[in-house]
């Protein structure tokens, strides 16, 4: 059976497409067979993030009634099958989010694992994210206002029958001012399965179109990513050893020239 888990927050900015790019390509990686959909039909940026703009068919022309769904899956960074929304305005105008359920219905027979990238919120787009879902996997930051929003997303995800896999804190700092873990489990009832830590590497891979886990595989959120993919796929994490280059073989690469 195909496992369907929905990476949801209560408000935007989180990091919640970060995580579910990367979980993705990390469990691709590990040997799944991987889809990750970009729900996100209003306010798509999986394609940015992923250096994958520009794609010739999209979500975006499945859900317009001009397009199949085979023809908007990719293969993208680490052997990930992606299904971009897209990101044109005038294309937007003609989409028929009534007609998500029926893709989602189609990609389940051709994947193991199906991540999809839910808006922010609880708009149409994302009630259908929910309730198309077995798992739940729910970012948030460490701040009060992330938390409450995300309270709200769990209850409607649970009432649609949607399992909690677990809670993702995002961007934890160490400041000493955040929520600590104990408070969050207890305000919104679940397990936090990963905390991963504020890492400059991660916006920088975003401005390059570059998932973190493949250009900056040893980072502190990468490994906090990969560990949680791991934990997700039932696999033994793997930790990458850094390359160091002795001065005798730089020497010899430059000499080679």
């Amino acid at each position: 059976m195909t496992r369907i888990i929905t990476v949801a927050s209560g408000k935007g900015g989180v990091g919640k497409t970060v995580i579910a790019a990367n979980i993705g390509i990390t469990l691709s990686m590990y040997g799944k067979d991987v889809t990750i959909l970009d729900a996100d039909i209003a306010m798509a940026n999986l394609e940015l993030i992923l250096g994958m703009e520009g794609m010739p068919v999209t979500l975006q022309h499945v859900l317009a009634g001009e397009a199949s769904v085979d023809e908007a899956i990719y293969t993208g960074p680490g052997g990930v099958k992606i299904v971009p929304a897209g990101i044109s305005l005038e294309g937007l105008r003609k989409v028929n989010p009534d007609l998500l359920e029926n893709v989602l219905l189609s990609i389940l027979e051709r994947t193991e694992i199906l991540i999809l990238d839910a808006p922010a919120g609880l708009e149409k787009s994302a009630i259908i994210a929910l309730a198309s879902a077995n798992e739940l996997l729910l970012v948030v930051n460490p701040e009060i206002s992330s938390i409450t929003d995300g309270l709200k997303t769990k209850m409607v995800a649970e009432r649609l029958g949607t399992k909690l896999l677990g809670i993702v804190v995002n961007r934890v700092t160490s400041s000493g001012i955040e929520m600590a873990k104990k408070e969050i489990e207890a305000i919104l009832e679940g397990r936090v399965v990963a905390v991963i830590p504020e890492d400059p590497e991660v916006r920088k891979s975003a401005a390059f179109g570059q998932p973190v886990v493949l250009r900056s595989p040893n980072s502190p959120a990468a490994k906090a990513i990969k560990k949680l993919a791991a934990k997700i796929g039932g696999v033994e994490y793997r930790e990458e050893k850094e390359a160091k280059e002795t001065a005798i073989s730089r020497f010899l690469r430059i000499f080679r020239r």
